[in-house]
């Protein structure tokens, strides 16, 4: 057989593979979701939203600025969240039943562009204290600048921040393509669900995971190669993956998780002032203010004398 007749024997074979929806949609198109490229740009713009002069010079009219990036931000974001509202899931116990039916996808999508634009300040005034931290909390930091420009900590919890808005506004897929954008660009991985307080800091950052349902509070510090991890993962009676349970662990305000530790658990909480060393395998809960080291089979938990005050940075 010649390649030319291969090539149009395995194009025939292919078609049926590609004429059908997958097990999400099976009436729809595989290729009407949202594109990739456009999300990706809407991220960028909403990046230099938060951070004017990171990419483009200082814009000199900061109000002419911000309505030309949110009307072009608005304007790929609205059609995209129309093409993934389909896949809307979250909340479902099973992918296949108790979906809700969405009537005119076109003003479900501006109702959530607009509640998502609303937030926007609220998004700016967590990432400047975003920044405090990485200055005060690393002495190789000499100005903020510095941390905007070159911190890739910082690239991550901006794309988290905003991620994170959509996906509690139940945008589908949007939210996983920004966060694993930024992952590619960082080594750094944050599930848009995790919820994250102020102060945040990831020094170094490459290696970091941080699961899907994690609670992080305020004035926690990160570094390289920490996982915020499940223990496991719960089947249904079909065993199927259970979606939307409590997996991953709790982070107290004030706590240093140190390079290269796995906490794994959704019972497992660091209390408040915790100081984990690096290297730490853990798989239980902490008091306040603890020490955590690790030794031969195992771990050492030890509780300061004193309560934790401070920033714990």
């Amino acid at each position: 057989m010649s390649t030319i007749r291969q090539i149009k024997k395995t194009a025939e074979e292919l078609i049926p593979l590609y004429a059908v929806g997958d097990a999400d949609l099976p009436d729809r198109p595989l290729w009407e979701h949202p594109e990739l490229d456009r999300v990706i740009e809407a991220l960028r713009i909403l990046s230099d939203i938060l951070f004017p002069g990171k990419h483009m010079p200082e814009p000199t009219d900061f109000r002419g600025f911000f309505i030309k990036q949110l009307k072009s931000a608005s304007e790929i974001l609205e059609q995209e969240i129309e093409k993934a509202m389909p896949f809307r899931w979250m909340g479902a116990a099973d992918l296949h039943e108790n979906r809700p039916p969405i009537d005119n996808l076109f003003m479900a999508s501006t109702e959530i562009l607009n509640t998502f634009l609303s937030r926007i300040p609220q998004i700016r005034t967590l990432l400047i204290e975003d920044i405090k931290a990485a200055y005060y909390g690393d002495p190789a930091a000499l100005s903020y600048a510095e941390i905007k420009l070159a911190y890739p900590g910082l690239v991550a919890i901006t794309s988290h921040r905003i991620a994170h808005e959509l996906y509690k506004l139940e945008v589908p897929l949007i939210p996983r393509i920004m966060s694993e954008h930024t992952h590619s660009l960082t080594g750094i991985d944050i599930h848009p669900g995790a919820t994250i307080g102020k102060g945040f800091f990831i020094d170094h950052g490459t290696g970091v995971v941080i699961g899907e349902t994690s609670h992080i509070g305020n004035n926690v510090k990160l570094y390289q190669g920490v996982t915020l991890g499940a223990k496991s993962f719960p089947l249904d009676e079909h065993g199927r993956p259970i979606k939307h349970i409590q997996r991953h662990p709790t982070v107290e305000d004030d706590v240093v998780v140190y390079a290269n530790s796995t906490i794994l658990g959704g019972d497992t909480v660091l209390g408040r002032g915790t100081t984990v060393a690096g290297n730490v395998f853990l798989m239980q809960s902490t008091p306040p203010g603890s020490l955590v080291n690790r030794i031969d089979g195992g771990v050492i938990i030890k509780t300061r004398e004193t309560p934790i005050g401070g920033a714990g940075i």
